[in-house]
This record gives structure tokens, C-alpha cells and sequence, in this order.
């Protein structure tokens, strides 16, 4: 789709599409390089849309841990309460 100005030059409607980029590798998480890698999950605890091989692992190595949490969150110290 596309609007004419009035100098007679054409500006396309549609918007860029903008990627999201995984909370822990930084790579982008477009469909067709990870669709047949897991795909993409948000995290629970910071809500950032990581990879499913940057999540972390559960009881079994290739099951994720659930709720979803990523390396950085699993990782990241707890708050202890005294």
C-alpha cells in the first residue's frame, strides 16, 4: 500500500517491523531462525522475551524450568529476609 504526495512521489504505508532482541544473547528473535530451535518465551520474573535455549533448566536438562525464568533471573542473587 502506498499514499501520493502532492509532488507526485510515493510513500509506502506500511510501518518497518521492528525485532525483538532475547534478554540474555541479545539476538533477534525472529520467527524463521527460531521456529525450529523452540521459539521464544517472556520471562516471569523480568519479562523480557528470551530464546528457549536461554531459559533455565529444570529437573531434566532438556525440560525448562517452570514458572519461565531466564539465565540472567536464575542466575541473579536472591533477597534473603531477616
Amino acid at each position: 500500500m502506498s499514499i501520493r504526495q502532492g509532488a507526485g512521489e510515493w510513500e509506502p504505508l506500511l510501518l518497518g517491523i521492528q525485532a525483538e532482541h532475547c534478554g540474555v544473547c541479545d539476538q533477534e528473535l525472529y520467527r524463521n531462525t527460531t521456529m525450529f530451535k523452540g521459539g521464544w518465551q517472556r520471562c516471569s520474573v523480568c519479562g523480557h522475551f528470551v530464546h528457549y535455549a536461554c531459559l533455565a533448566s529444570g529437573k531434566v536438562k532438556f525440560l525448562k524450568r517452570r514458572p519461565r525464568v531466564c539465565l540472567h533471573c536464575n542466575e541473579s542473587p536472591k533477597p534473603s529476609i531477616n
